[in-house]
Formats: structure tokens, C-alpha cells, sequence
């Protein structure tokens, strides 16, 4: 007989309902819940990789990484004033999101979190023994951030702030004004920010979004290579940000982890040369023209409202009118189609589907089909 019971810390943790919805996917469906591109990993970097594994010897590197890709790093953020000291390699951005909260929280801290927002946000901080409690970022105003309401939100418990621009679901990035009231008003309540830029260098404004760490001294950045230069699987985040936090987390991270894969902190060197950029400057039209396809076929094939993502490759789709977002995810799963219900990433994006443009032109075209089908339309 089995008598193991979970910790406190861990009662009703569950897979999240996006790794639920994906498990009961039918044989030969179209996922469009995707939260990884599809796009082959530049050449600049498996030739690095190759390079590494073939002529290289390949043991533990530094816990915080190699000191060369810290350096490249830290050099992407003013606020860490080229100090590769401020700078830790992780095991992917989610690490990164991790050890900052374990090191920033203790039990009972009110960590502040966007509405919607990606679904591991409210489990980690729930882990690290802290409470999460939440900013909205209202639907009626297409998921924009809202100022007035995110100065409510905040709280003399509020320890720590997270934000993510561009913003996993909605696509959305956080202006220069955003930031700064975002910055002014953590700055009075004292409290430090993380901000999550995993997806910043997928973006289709003009210019690139600024990072929060331009504004605000006490900000923690995460960030990684795994969207931008599709290394989901290589495993390859940062966490940037004041030294004494970043000391701390240092050694939870040692624990953990030990350090990133030696083979992918090697390869990730190239992210930082010439042919790497016009690589990334390639994902970011491909995703811009797929992006464009699919709000042309939501709004004629479905006659549906989806809002226009600054960055990223999702879009929120409403679907309010067929039902609540899981009700309407089911439906698509009995056609062979992956979406993600709203109600996975927060209350406010009830009624809404993720949607991911991680997909080629075709097989957007025939999910797009199969939604109709779903729909009854």
C-alpha cells in the first residue's frame, strides 16, 4: 500500500491544464498550442555545437556559466554595467524564473503577476512558499497593461513584481511609458521586478521592446535563446540583475542544476555573431508573415475578433460566443486541432484561445479548417 503524501508546498500541484489538453490530443492532430518554434536551430549554432563535441572536452563549467557568454550577456543589459559577476547561465529561462523567486521570496511574500499570463508563474511562486495575487490586464482593452490598474493591484505584502514583454499569451509588449510607470510604482512599494524577456528579440513593432532593467535599478531579467534562436530543447537561459541577489541564487542554482549544458553555453557563443542576427531578423518575418495569415483566416473563415500580437507567435482568439475556452478546446480536440483554453493562463482570458503561428502556411490554413469544423460554422 501506497502512503506517500505530497508536502504542503506541493498539495494540488498538477500538470497544468495546456500539458493536460495537449496529453488527450487525437493521433494526427494540428497543434496550434504551441510554445516552441518550429523553425530549425541556425546553422551558426550547430556548427558550434559540432565543433565543441567533436574537438572539445566537455566537463562542468563554472556553476554560473562560461565566463566569455556571461560577459556576452551582461553586455546586452546597461544596468549590469558589463559585470559577467551579475549574470547566471540556467538551464533554460524557467530555471531562471525559478531560482529568482526561491532567492527574492520567503513564506507568506505576495508576489504580483500579469492576468493573463503564462501558466508555470502562480506554481512556482507557489512552491517557493509565496502567495500570488494578480494585475489585470483588462480584455475589453485588447490585454493592454493598464496603469491605474496595476497601481491597485499592489500591496504593502507585494515583495516582488513580475512582468513579460512581449507577453506570453498575448503577444503584447509593454511601451516605453508602460515601463516607466511600471518602474515608478514598484520603486515607492520597494519592491524588486522580474522581468521575464524570453521572447523580446520576437517582435514586429519598429524597434525592439525595451527591457524593464532600462528603468528600474532592481530589476532581475530572465531571458534564453530557446525562443529566439529556437533552443527549446538546448536548454540555455540567464538570470541578470543586482549582485548580492544574483550571489544568492548562485548557490541555489549550484545545488540544482551544477551548471547549464558546457556543449550549449559553447554553441550559444555564436548567438552573438553577425550571421546569428540576420538568422534572427529571418524567424522574425517568417513569424510576421504567419502571423498576418492567421488574423486574415480568424477574421474571414471564422468571423472571430483576435488581437494583433506586438511580439511573440500567439494570438488570443475569442470564442465567447461558442462557450467557456475549455468547452470550446474539447470541441477542437474532437476535430484533431490543439488550442490553449484562456482560462489556463488566468481569469481575464476567459472566453479566449491561445492560438500559436508556430506552424507553416498549410498547416495554419487546415487548422484554421478544422477550428470552422469545431465551431460548427
Amino acid at each position: 500500500m501506497n502512503n506517500f503524501a505530497p508536502p504542503k508546498r506541493l498539495q494540488g500541484i498538477e500538470k497544468s491544464i495546456i500539458r493536460q489538453v495537449f496529453d488527450r490530443a487525437r493521433p494526427g492532430s494540428i497543434n496550434l498550442g504551441l510554445g516552441e518554434p518550429d523553425l530549425p536551430t541556425p546553422d551558426v549554432i550547430r556548427r558550434a555545437a559540432v565543433k565543441a563535441i567533436v574537438e572539445e572536452q566537455n566537463g562542468y563549467t563554472s556553476q554560473a556559466g562560461l565566463k566569455s557568454l556571461r560577459e556576452k550577456i551582461a553586455g546586452d543589459y546597461p544596468h549590469l554595467e558589463q559585470n559577467p559577476d551579475r549574470v547566471i547561465v540556467t538551464a533554460g529561462s524557467q530555471e531562471a524564473l525559478y531560482l529568482a523567486l526561491l532567492t527574492l521570496i520567503d513564506e507568506g511574500d505576495e508576489v504580483l503577476l500579469p492576468n493573463p499570463g503564462f501558466v508555470a508563474y502562480p506554481t512556482i511562486v507557489k512552491m517557493a512558499g509565496g502567495t500570488a495575487a494578480f494585475y489585470r490586464l483588462p480584455r475589453e482593452n485588447g490585454f493592454a497593461f493598464d496603469a491605474d490598474e496595476f497601481r491597485r493591484a499592489l500591496s504593502p505584502r507585494t515583495k516582488v513584481v513580475v512582468c513579460i514583454s512581449p507577453s506570453n499569451p498575448t503577444g503584447r509588449t509593454l511601451s516605453r511609458a508602460d515601463l516607466i510607470s511600471i518602474a515608478d510604482v514598484v520603486r515607492e512599494h520597494g519592491a524588486y521586478l522580474i522581468s521575464d524577456e524570453i521572447y523580446r528579440e520576437l517582435y514586429y513593432t519598429p524597434q525592439k521592446p525595451e527591457s524593464a532593467s532600462s528603468f528600474f535599478d532592481r530589476t532581475i531579467v530572465i531571458s534564453g535563446l530557446s525562443k529566439s534562436m529556437s533552443m527549446t530543447g538546448w536548454r540555455l537561459g540567464w538570470l541578470g540583475g543586482d549582485e548580492a541577489v544574483i550571489r544568492a541564487a548562485l548557490v541555489l542554482h549550484g545545488y540544482v542544476t551544477t551548471c547549464a549544458s558546457t556543449v550549449s553555453q559553447k554553441a550559444s557563443l555564436a548567438a552573438w555573431t553577425d550571421e546569428a542576427e540576420l538568422a534572427r531578423a529571418g524567424f522574425r518575418e517568417t513569424f510576421r508573415a504567419r502571423r498576418d495569415q492567421l488574423l486574415k483566416l480568424i477574421e474571414l473563415e471564422l468571423g472571430l475578433r483576435a488581437v494583433t500580437p506586438d511580439g511573440a507567435f500567439y494570438t488570443m482568439v475569442d470564442v465567447s460566443k461558442h462557450g467557456s475556452s475549455m468547452k470550446v478546446a474539447e470541441a477542437l480536440l474532437e476535430q484533431r486541432v490543439v488550442t490553449v483554453p484562456g482560462a489556463a493562463l488566468g481569469s481575464e482570458s476567459e472566453g479566449f484561445l491561445r492560438v500559436s503561428f508556430c506552424a507553416d502556411h498549410d498547416t495554419l490554413a487546415e487548422g484554421v479548417q478544422r477550428i470552422k469544423r469545431g465551431l460548427g460554422l
